[in-house]
């Protein structure tokens, strides 16, 4: 039995629990030992007519329990839906609807049923009920008349059902006759099973008048015609919708459901039949990258040669087969019309990647270009073997040659010209990775960023050539953790190959750098005598003390071995006392990174800024320091100054000596997931993008050299607007291009289902039932029908048992609140109940679909409110056979896994809610089923209650068959007048500070009353950057808003001038912060903070609020324990309290 066996029993098992019998399996004529709507969820219809006590759920518990969760954070729903205003009861009808051609004028339509009686006695106890129920399969046929439309519905009784009706109703479509697809006189048919059978008067005999396992069948001699949608072609100032339009032109909608979702027999792209059911399955396409024959993509054979000749003979076929496949496509694209059109551009786009991509392989004949291409070759390769050989517990060299994937290379090779030089118009360029998750796009700019960082020490092996090459920039802490291993990893082959050549290299190291925020990293070194329990130098005492305490990084294994760290690995250095520097060695004696080798990570601020890695992975939170500490501006080229421990800006102005000049700014700024930059994070990040780019820009020779962009995501729409609001470039190319066909962009393909299993997609939705209770039967089906299939699979005994994937259930919820409540019921209530499951069987069945099942009732979670340290090591968990002890068997996830979750293990996951955004329900669901051989299975839990939910149940299929075009634009307004009120303050002392040396210290907040002149170009790049961040802006509109800025912008500059001034007046000081080095008034405060008296004039000092954080989050709330006699109860080091 493979593994894609495991998961279609595994589907089956939860519709049969759920729902019941289909009338062709064995359980047809089943006896239940309760009455059906007790025993199945869902699937059933109640007389229309009965009371209202006999259509709610007798066994009904109440909806979520909501836990409070403290507003702000990173994976919490910041504007949850609102409840269900009523409870809706069991369903008394369902139905579909169909568009029929002009020439139909009748359907048969099919109705299946079941009918339960119960059971009663014979013998002495005869005539009484014995509480079984018996099924009885019904079903019954009949035409119906559609050829006109009708004044009204029409019912006709179902023969033999004893008061089960088929209601039609036959509208003319209106509205959409224009449209060429749709047939004059097509019409709209829609046909119910109403069930209007007297109720039992008894209402323990209730489910005697119900229809079970009801469905309706809907046939036509002629196609059903397909749903028109009309959006690609009406919508013409949307670009992405157009290409939706022609690369969607295969897939149609034949069915909506009501109530019910549907399943439509597609032959030959037509329709013939429709049939209801209620347990929707919908299995999506993987999409992989193309293997493309006699090229070399062998890393270690790249690296080995030594000319751009020998280079082009390997790889350049690849631009070759690349232009064939564009004149192909052209062939095969639509021949006329807005398709047509649009087929035209997508190649054209195509035809420039090939140049780029040949113009690439052209540069390497350039020596010096060629070795940064060797050498990243090389790295890329060291990297690789080491990750593969920790992955799979062998050693480095039985690992086969590493691979690029061709699009990886390809993307590498059009982007060279963009790095190499830094005047072409490739460098204003905002190059998209755009692939489906899992396709490999980490690797892709991994290397480009090898080349930005040789490239940059082979031209000046010196110490100006040090400093910040690379800035990588997420939004999620699990994100940025996963990513910190594998870049880690890279940056650990690099300094190997320096240190063979640092002639050439240089002698200062290749250094990764972590730049997020405290909860994950120390903002401070701390010393001997501080309070401060978040410092560097705290948590490694406490670690090192008690190996039980959180790591002082968040890293728990060797990037370059994967040895498990110990309390030794981590060391404060030179002393414990006066710590400068966290060090990290490997505790393996046969790791490279052992002794006084340590490991080139730098993962606290202070250190940070002095060293300066040549890599630095951050959160975009993190930039909204940038106005609070001085320091931090070295990151962005703000040092010039150098000794043997590190680089010095403005805030150490007697440290070090002065360089011939100043570090370069980052030459690569890389914005992985794209589409997350968007809401108010999105807003504020685009904001304060305007300090970090004039921090990045230099002038050089009468050019304007800017760091060159590279973004990456899986699902994106209109990603041109949203570059030009976050970086001001509007330009935008996405890689691989889109071809006319979705399934071919040459560099990618789609496989079939029929070739390879894709990830399976189930709905469910019970309308009369709380969410609560629907989550909690499908938790207990699913993990009592794993349990059972892993142990007739061999269990612990079979080391490659095909459940494994299945065996641990990824739960994903909409917001930290809806979590709280799940949580509370798997620990309780499924916890107990999945220990006895293997009861949940029909009499006589001598063996059910469940095994009895032990679960831990430490449920694991993946959450903001979860440690750093925790996160970290429940990801590790995750990925353990079910057969180790530290197996997991229900972990519970935000949105914080809807990025950077690389487990190929992970093959069952249920979503309670359908997410708001469509991007976030295809990432977050792409988590599991990452491996062919492992596919995926995704359970979603719809709440039948809400419209938007209900859309989705009942347009199931067709919404998956099509659900990357449902993704939504993103919202990034960087220039609207709320985002200025909260971040315009911040932004412009963040560019004052860092673009006038003599502002940077932490006490020369002063130092504005001299500089006052100078700050006007500070309103001149705002005003510029505003007038161009959107496309769509009016003359008029571009120029109120310059004109707004510029006023703002001098108002805010004035006001620190006032503020300056009057604390001169009186010999007083003016910090930026009150943390920064030394005690004083200070300019800057937090949004919620008040204006203290020791800042005057009131009225301008209380300008200058500025968030720590770029998202909306509100204030903490501290609780004080006492005991009974009011003492106070002091909490241990790490804030628990037991």
């Amino acid at each position: 039995m493979t593994s894609a066996d495991v998961r279609a029993r595994l589907t089956h098992a939860l519709r049969l629990d759920l729902i019941g019998p289909e009338p062709e399996e064995p359980q047809a004529g089943e006896v239940l030992p309760i009455s059906p709507s007790r025993f199945y969820l869902t699937g059933f219809l109640a007389p229309l007519n009965a009371p209202a006590s006999q259509k709610a759920d007798d066994d009904e518990q109440g909806e979520l329990e909501l836990a409070a969760a403290s507003g702000g954070a990173e994976d919490d729903d910041s504007t949850p839906e609102p409840p269900a205003a009523k409870r809706g009861q069991f369903p008394s009808s369902m139905g579909v609807s169909v568009l029929v051609p002009p020439g139909v004028t009748t359907l048969k339509v099919l109705a299946q049923w079941g009918d339960y009686e119960a059971v009663v006695a014979d013998g002495v106890n005869e005539g009484t009920p014995t509480g079984e129920w018996k099924r009885t399969d019904r079903r019954a046929a009949l035409s119906v008349s559609v050829a006109s439309e009708q004044g009204g519905p029409v019912s006709k009784p179902l023969a033999g059902s004893d008061g089960l009706e088929i209601v039609t109703s036959v509208r003319r479509v209106r509205g959409l006759e224009d449209l060429p697809d749709l047939p004059a006189g097509t019409r709209a048919v829609s046909i119910f099973l109403v069930n209007r059978r007297e109720p039992e008067e008894d209402p323990l005999l209730k489910d005697r008048r119900f229809a079970f396992q009801a469905s309706l069948a809907v046939e036509s001699d002629e196609p059903f015609v397909p749903r028109p949608n009309p959006r690609g072609r009406q919508d013409g100032d949307d670009p992405d919708e157009r290409i939706a339009d022609l690369q969607y032109r295969d897939v149609m909608e034949f069915a909506v459901g009501h109530g019910a979702s549907t399943r439509c027999s597609v032959a030959g792209g037509s329709c013939r039949r429709v049939d209801t059911t209620w347990v929707p399955t919908a299995e999506v396409e993987r999409v992989e990258p193309a293997d493309i024959k006699n090229v070399e993509l062998g890393m270690e054979a790249l690296a080995a040669f030594e000319t751009g000749q020998q280079v082009r003979g390997a790889v350049g076929s690849i631009v070759a087969r690349y232009r064939t496949w564009i004149t192909a496509q052209r062939a095969k694209a639509p021949q006329q019309g807005t398709q047509r059109e649009v087929s035209d551009e997508l190649l054209s786009r195509s035809s420039l990647a090939a140049g780029r991509i040949e113009a690439g392989i052209a540069l390497l004949d350039d020596p010096q270009l060629m070795d940064a291409f060797r050498l990243t070759n090389r790295a890329m390769a060291m990297a690789a073997r080491q990750r593969r050989a920790q992955e799979r517990g062998v050693e480095p060299v039985s690992v086969e040659p590493p691979k690029w994937r061709p699009f990886q290379l390809a993307f590498v090779l059009m982007n060279l010209r963009g790095i190499a030089d830094p005047t072409h118009a490739d460098r204003e360029l905002v190059d998209l990775l755009f692939f489906p998750t899992g396709g490999g796009k980490t690797e892709a700019y991994l290397g480009l960023a090898a080349f930005a960082i040789v490239l940059r020490r082979l031209r000046d092996p010196g110490p100006t050539s040090a400093g910040v090459t690379v800035l990588m920039r997420y939004t999620l802490r699990l994100l940025t953790l996963d990513q910190l291993g594998r870049a880690a990893t890279l940056i650990c082959a690099m300094e190997i190959i320096r240190k063979e050549m640092p002639a050439a290299l240089g002698t200062w190291p290749f250094e990764v750098g972590l730049w997020v925020g405290k909860a994950a990293t120390p903002n401070r070194m701390g010393k001997k005598g501080d309070t401060d329990r978040s410092s560097a130098r705290a948590k490694t005492i406490a670690y090192q003390n008690n190996s039980r305490k959180a790591a002082p990084l968040p890293v728990e294994t060797c990037p370059w071995c994967g040895t498990k760290f110990k309390t030794t690995s981590f060391t404060l250095s030179p002393n414990a006392d006066e710590p400068r520097d966290l060090k990290i060695t490997c505790a393996s004696p046969k790791c490279v990174f052992r002794g006084n080798n340590p490991l080139p990570i730098v993962g606290v601020d202070e250190p940070l800024y002095r060293r300066v890695p040549c890599f630095v992975i951050a959160t975009v939170d993190k930039f909204a320091n940038l106005p609070w500490v001085g320091a931090s501006g070295a990151l962005l080229g703000g040092a010039d100054r150098h000794d043997g421990a590190g680089f010095y800006g403005p805030c150490d102005p007697t440290v070090g000596q002065r360089m011939s000049k100043a570090l370069a700014p980052p030459a690569l700024i890389i914005q992985d997931e794209l589409h997350l930059i968007s809401g108010p994070l999105g807003t504020m990040a685009g904001l304060y993008e305007t300090a970090i780019a004039a921090l990045c820009t230099r002038q050089a020779d009468g050019h304007t050299i800017r760091p060159k962009v590279v973004a990456s995501t899986a699902t994106v729409r209109r990603a041109s607007d949203q570059t030009l609001a976050l970086f001001a470039r509007s330009g935008v190319e996405m890689f691989p291009p889109p071809g006319p066909d979705r399934r071919d962009s040459f560099f990618a393909l789609t496989r079939l289902v029929s070739e390879q299993p894709g990830r399976l997609y189930v709905g469910l939705a019970a309308q009369g039932r709380s969410l609560k209770v629907v989550l909690l039967r499908t938790y207990l089906a699913l993990l009592g029908a794993t349990e059972k299939m892993w142990r007739e699979e061999g269990g612990e005994k079979n080391g490659n048992n095909p459940a494994d994937p299945y065996m641990t259930l990824l739960g994903y919820f909409n917001s930290l609140r809806e979590l709280g409540g799940s949580r509370r019921i798997v620990e309780d209530e499924v916890a107990s109940r999945v220990s006895a499951y293997s009861r949940q069987r029909r009499v006589g069945e001598p063996e059910g679909s469940f095994a009895d099942r032990k679960i831990s009732r430490d449920v694991c979670e993946l959450t903001s409110r979860e440690r750093t340290d925790q996160v970290s090591d429940t990801k590790r968990r995750l990925g353990l056979s079910f057969v180790d002890k530290e197996r997991i068997d229900v972990a519970l996830a935000t949105n914080m896994i809807s990025v950077g979750l690389d487990i190929t293990r992970l093959g069952l996951m249920v979503v309670l809610g359908q997410p708001k955004a469509a991007a976030e329900y295809i990432q977050a669901t792409s988590r599991v089923g990452r491996d062919v051989a492992k596919p995926g299975l995704v359970v979603t839990l719809l709440n039948i209650h809400r419209p938007r939910d209900r859309s989705h149940f009942e347009r199931f299929d067709a919404f998956h068959a099509s659900f990357y075009r449902a993704v939504e634009a993103t919202s990034v307004t960087p220039f609207a007048p709320r985002a200025l009120d909260r971040g315009l303050p911040g932004v412009v002392v963040a560019m004052a500070r860092h673009l006038l040396a003599a502002l940077t210290p932490p006490t020369a907040a002063l130092a504005i009353v001299g500089q006052r002149p100078q700050l006007s170009v500070i309103a001149d790049l705002l005003a510029r950057r505003g007038r161009t961040h959107r496309s769509r802006q009016t003359k008029e509109e571009e120029e109120r808003l310059d004109a707004s800025l510029r006023a703002r912008v001098m108002d805010l500059l004035d006001s620190w001038c006032k503020v300056a001034e009057f604390q001169q007046n009186n010999s007083a000081r003016l910090l930026y912060q009150p943390y920064e080095g030394s005690a004083g008034p200070a300019l800057l405060r937090l949004p919620l903070d008040p204006v203290g008296a020791d800042l005057q004039p009131a009225q301008d000092a209380r300008k200058f609020k500025a968030p720590r954080s770029l998202r909306d989050v509100e204030p903490a709330v501290n609780l004080w324990l006492k005991r009974l006699d009011g003492s106070n109860i002091d909490l241990p080091a790490d804030g628990e309290y037991t």
